[in-house]
């Protein structure tokens, strides 16, 4: 709602609308009260407007409404995100002055904004300070102290801070959410080996690798050129309940993205072999790919591999059309017949860019009836007709 009238009123672009209406308020001897710059304060904030949100919080107290911690919270969530650390910090030294008292929004937004601009002695010492004010720092807290340790590069200290809040338990224990914030920032400095530790780290405590940490640290892993490490790890966490034929998927798109594409066919094979079933689009990726090689009889084959492993990922509709395309042009009619049954029963039609293509090659091929068929029935259920001309013999199979 509050993004829809910010944008309405383009205060972006027009912030002295807001001092417009506060004027106006004044002109007409109406005093505005603390429910409407609360109003004003969520325009700001969904403009992520600092300044007028600043600004707006210096006339509540010329108005003589008195700002809560809500309000002061959302300026300095406001400063922190754009930055100006200090001004925050400020505001945060006035509340105390009016009587109001920091609460832990406060502290784990300015902490935040501590550490996104690298100033990580302070962001640790008002960690340690919050205690004193009644605040005790919980998961969240260190949590957005950690993330700030990464992103300047500290992975080391990092790991030490893992392990104090493995020792202090209780609130300020890791979830799995904090795990994953290590592990992605070693991946990203290509320090993925490394952070094959955390792992162990996450099992002596008892926390379990969800599904995002495991594909951040393939990724990481085959990006680094450690792809049977990545195959390690997968092996490694089938116990902690994480579906193999997932993280087998996973590994093929990473692969692939990172332009190993023969090893990505290779264990898109092995899955397939081993009697794990693909998902959609790994499955999807693998088959494009191997049409954009011309290897068209390839992906009929691992179309029909899928089928037949009883698999119910969902392949990209175009596909099967690429493929009927290019099962025309080349004359492999049987298999052209086959996916037109398999694209009938799991109601597929052909793609309209594809449809004259199709209709080419078939007149090349002295199938003039079909093509001229498909032609009249092009806005029905196509490949139907088309089954049923095979059906009636017009369509060798032998």
């Amino acid at each position: 709602m509050y993004g829809r009238a910010y944008k309405l009123l383009e205060v972006d672009r027009k912030p002295q609308i807001i001092r417009d209406v506060l004027e106006a308020y004044r002109l007409q001897n109406y005093v505005p009260n603390a429910k409407m710059f609360k109003v004003i304060l969520n325009l700001c904030r969904e403009g992520k407007d600092a300044n007028l949100g600043l600004w707006v919080l210096r006339k509540m107290r010329e108005c003589n409404c008195h700002p809560d911690t809500t309000v002061y919270n959302v300026v300095i969530r406001l400063l922190c995100e754009k930055g100006d650390v200090d001004e925050a910090m400020g505001l945060m030294r006035e509340m105390e002055l009016i009587d109001l008292h920091p609460d832990m929004i406060t502290y784990v937004v300015i902490i935040k904004g501590l550490s996104e601009v690298g100033r990580l002695e302070e962001a640790c010492g008002l960690t340690k300070a919050m205690r004193g004010h009644g605040c005790v720092p919980n998961t969240v807290t260190y949590s957005a102290l950690l993330d700030g340790i990464c992103r300047v590069g500290n992975l080391e200290r990092a790991l030490v801070l893992l392990s104090e809040m493995e020792k202090d338990g209780g609130q300020c224990k890791p979830n799995v959410v904090t795990y994953t914030t290590v592990v992605q920032n070693f991946v990203e400095k290509c320090q993925s080996v490394e952070a094959l530790s955390i792992l162990e780290q996450m099992r002596d405590f008892g926390c379990k690798p969800n599904r995002v940490l495991i594909c951040t640290l393939i990724h990481g892993l085959c990006k680094d050129g450690h792809v049977e490490e990545a195959h390690k790890v997968i092996n490694r966490v089938a116990e902690n309940g994480i579906p193999l034929d997932s993280c087998y998927s996973f590994l093929v798109l990473s692969l692939f993205r990172i332009g190993k594409l023969k090893e990505a066919e290779m264990f898109f094979r092995r899955i397939l072999t081993g009697g794990l079933k693909p998902d959609g689009l790994a499955s999807s990726t693998i088959i494009r790919w191997l049409c954009q090689q011309s290897r068209i009889l390839d992906g009929y084959h691992l179309i029909d591999a899928i089928e037949q492993s009883g698999s119910v990922s969902s392949i990209d509709s175009d596909i099967y059309s690429i493929l009927m395309a290019g099962l025309c042009e080349e004359n492999h009619l049987v298999e052209a017949a086959k996916l037109a049954c398999l694209m009938v029963g799991k109601g597929i039609q052909l793609k309209g860019p594809y449809v004259m293509n199709v209709m080419e090659c078939l007149r090349h091929c002295g199938k003039e009836d079909l093509a001229s068929n498909i032609v009249l029935c092009n806005k029905l259920n196509i490949f139907g007709l088309l089954v049923r001309i095979c059906k009636c013999g017009h369509f060798c199979l032998k």
